[in-house]
């Protein structure tokens, strides 16, 4: 096995600087971009995230490992393993995310990085501290099982996600059509980030955005309409623990009070689901909005 440095360690001082003078960039030209505790929030969302990772990883990569043990194919270190990794656990990494929008369990733990109702490149840190515990990483170990050593998948998954780093920001608006036709983008990533109903649950990419427009959840960013950010319901509170665990809590309050034979459809199914219907998921919002939009005859409808 070749012997591999941590690409992450390498980009941390670059996200800094990019931070910097994102911030810098904001201060002249929009001041509202940056909010202090905000951002302060999302350092410490990504400092947690980072010690979460460090507790858990050792097991994660046991596990990959021991999975590896009992591969279908040995694919070894060849080159042309490498970028063959990076499209698979891309592919794998847009179906974690989908379900983590999709599955209120997972949700539970992505909710973290869309808690902000602000769009910079301090919002990229805010990464989750419970992703272990709600088991995300079940989409993207099967790899090893086809035969890519779990170092390999560390790597790539790396360079995936420094790669997602910098498509948060609205500096950028948009590049040529062949990029955002291929790649995602600060503006694909914005859609992803809105709670706009247009936008809702769109553009689950990590790097390459055709993995939506295969599978059908590919929005465009519509010009001349301003993106909301954050998530349906606001947090309203900056409380760091509250922005961890909300949704935690709120499962676990919906577990209690709801009838037996509607417990567990509050972990399975869609945020905002309710046995009783008194609660609206992104695809009953996204109706209502689709409904207006064809009262009124809006061409700019994207349905």
């Amino acid at each position: 096995m070749p012997e591999l440095f941590s690409p992450i360690d390498y980009a941390v001082p670059v996200f800094i600087i990019l931070i910097v003078a994102e911030m810098l960039w904001a201060r002249r030209r929009a001041p509202e971009k940056y909010e202090p505790r905000d951002t302060l929030t999302s350092l410490a969302l990504g400092t947690g995230s980072t010690v979460a990772g460090a507790l858990t990883g050792a097991l994660v990569f046991s596990l990959a490992m021991w999975i590896y043990e009992n591969r279908l194919f040995d694919i070894g270190w060849v080159w042309w393993a490498w970028p063959l990794c990076f499209m698979l656990d891309d592919l794998a990494y847009y179906w974690a995310h989908r379900s983590g929008h999709r599955v209120r369990w997972f949700w539970a733990s992505h909710v973290n990085h869309h808690s902000s109702q602000h769009y910079n490149l301090s919002t990229a840190l805010r990464q989750t501290w419970t992703g272990f515990i709600a088991l995300g990483f079940i989409f993207r170990i099967p790899l090893a099982f086809l035969g890519f050593h779990p170092a390999m998948l560390l790597f790539v998954g790396a360079f995936n996600l420094i790669y997602q780093f910098w498509i948060h920001t609205e500096a950028i608006y948009k590049f040529p059509r062949w990029i955002e036709y291929v790649m995602n983008t600060p503006s694909h990533h914005r859609v992803h980030h809105a709670t706009n109903p247009r936008y809702l649950d769109r553009n689950y990419a990590g790097t390459f955005i055709i993995w939506d427009r295969m599978f059908g959840t590919f929005t465009e960013e519509v010009e001349g309409e301003k993106i909301r950010y954050g998530i349906v319901k606001q947090l309203g509170t900056f409380n760091l623990l509250w922005s961890v665990f909300h949704e935690w809590i709120g499962i676990a309050q919906d577990l209690w009070s709801a009838p037996w034979r509607h417990k567990f459809s509050y972990l399975w199914r869609p945020p905002g689901w309710s046995h009783d219907g008194s609660r609206d998921t992104s695809d009953s919002i996204r109706a209502q909005w689709l409904e207006s939009q064809q009262a009124t005859a809006d061409p700019t409808v994207n349905a």
